[in-house]
């Protein structure tokens, strides 16, 4: 290796030499979206995504530190992470990982310093002495922090057919407090629940008045909406019967003025396509544009769901 290479593995720490051997088109694609570059992005945000999976099947709970924002919130086994619970959660403590496969992978671009990457995680291990779900969709946002791209908030959502999906036994419990009374918690929460309201009454006209430019979901199954007008289409058609909700344990994680991450405990009383509705642990994230807030993708969990 050429003493340009080595200058150039230096200058990009997120990246290992190894890689960068192999490919010097993706180096100059993470040199390209630090400077503020966009038509790169997916490739780099997916190259962040794969290194992450990697350090968490070689138990790397150094990178954590410096991949994931301080300001980072998220959704793990026993409910809603800050970044120091995270790092013990996805730095593969406990876990023993043979190998893992990320496919379809779609990112939207929320505002010009955060990204939603979603994606489907084929996972063979076992955490805790559990063996883990074997297909997931995993939703990540990135948010650019000095130049660099961390992220934001992680959450993942197994793969299972509804008909034989039980109810996790910890579905009940809710330790993360009640909800905010701060004015960012205040506002975004007034914003989901209108939203909601606009879902129960199947009213496309009102949740497309809510929505972004760009839509992305993950439900509680693990199904993945990937459009805006896919979510229109689905979430004011037929099979829901929603009489009514109630969200508790709100909180707002502000990642940037202009953007924000709600999550909250969700509790329905209805039913779609026959089954009971089960408590959720609940995610929107929120852009601001003007004075308003746009509601801009999402992940829901089966409370109580251990991954």
């Amino acid at each position: 290796m050429s003493r340009d290479w080595i200058k150039v593995c230096i200058a990009v720490l997120a990246i290992s030499c190894a890689v960068l051997a192999a490919g010097g088109e993706a180096i100059a694609a993470v040199a390209r979206a630090r400077s503020g570059g966009v038509p790169d992005l997916a490739r780099v945000l997916g190259a962040l995504e794969s290194q992450s999976f990697a350090a968490w099947k070689s138990g790397d709970r150094g990178f954590w530190a410096t991949y994931l924002s301080d300001d980072f919130v998220g959704w793990g086994p026993s409910g809603r992470l800050d970044k120091d619970s995270a790092v013990l959660a996805l730095s593969g403590a406990g876990c023993r990982i043979s190998n893992y496969r990320l496919s379809n992978e779609q990112m939207s671009r929320l505002t010009p310093n955060a990204a939603l990457l979603t994606h489907k995680s084929e996972v063979n291990g076992v955490c805790g002495g559990k063996p883990l779900a074997p297909t997931v969709y995993t939703a990540t946002v990135y948010v650019r922090e000095g130049g660099q791209w961390r992220a934001g908030f992680r959450a993942q959502s197994a793969v299972v057919d509804p008909l034989k999906a039980t109810i996790p036994a910890a579905s009940g419990v809710w330790t993360d407090g009640p909800t905010r009374s701060d004015a960012d918690t205040q506002a975004l929460l007034a914003r989901e629940q209108a939203m909601v309201e606009a879902w129960k009454n199947r009213d496309a006209a009102r949740m497309d008045r809510f929505f972004g430019p760009s839509i992305q979901f993950v439900d509680i199954f693990g199904n993945h909406i990937g459009s805006r007008a896919e979510a229109l289409k689905k979430w004011s058609g037929e099979g829901c019967d929603v009489k009514g909700f109630k969200f508790s344990g709100a909180k707002a994680t502000m990642l940037a003025p202009d953007f924000g991450v709600l999550t909250y405990r969700a509790v329905y009383d209805g039913k779609c396509f026959g089954q009971e509705l089960w408590p959720i642990w609940g995610t929107a994230f929120y852009v601001k544009r003007g004075a308003v807030w746009m509601w801009s993708s999402g992940i829901n969990v089966l409370a109580g769901a251990s991954r």
